[in-house]
């Protein structure tokens, strides 16, 4: 069995890309920028979390009682661009989690960059990251997250 593929396939079904928010007072920007990759299964699943994270040999399996399931996460920018990002552009998805993963990469690249610390270029990574994931909850509003950034007197 090509066990890459078969990756690729299950996040298609199972993963989730995102970029989340939070605000921080002591940072320049106020806004805290967190790309993360991430699986979710019940118990009964949690051994092909084992193998997935020994394949990516990144991330970490933690469970969650929010929804009372094991979740995979890499979270890391330096692991998400070196083993996350590559395996999906050489096995790559087929759904609309494809554009999903485009806008991801693309803010992984701007965060490697440091480009989020400055107030232009992070409104531009907020305004690509809530084109993601349509149905995702969040803790901030888009419109929230900009005006901080008005805001600023920098």
């Amino acid at each position: 069995m090509d066990f890459a593929s078969y990756i690729t396939g299950f996040i298609d079904g199972e993963g989730c890309f995102s970029v989340s928010f939070n605000l921080r007072e002591k940072l320049k920007t106020k806004i805290e920028v967190r790309p993360s990759f991430a699986i979710g299964q019940n118990r009964r699943s949690l051994k092909i979390l084992k193998k997935i994270r020994q394949f990516f040999n990144c991330g970490s399996i933690r469970f969650s009682k929010s929804d009372q399931c094991f979740k995979y996460e890499v979270r890391n920018i330096d692991e998400l661009r070196k083993f996350i990002i590559p395996h999906f552009r050489k096995f790559p998805l087929m759904t609309t989690k494809k554009a999903d993963f485009e806008i991801f990469s693309k803010i992984c690249e701007n965060v490697a960059q440091v480009k989020h610390r400055n107030p232009e270029h992070l409104k531009e990574i907020i305004r690509m990251a809530f084109k993601m994931n349509g149905s995702g909850r969040r803790k901030y509003k888009k419109a929230k997250l900009l005006s901080v950034l008005d805001k600023l007197k920098i």
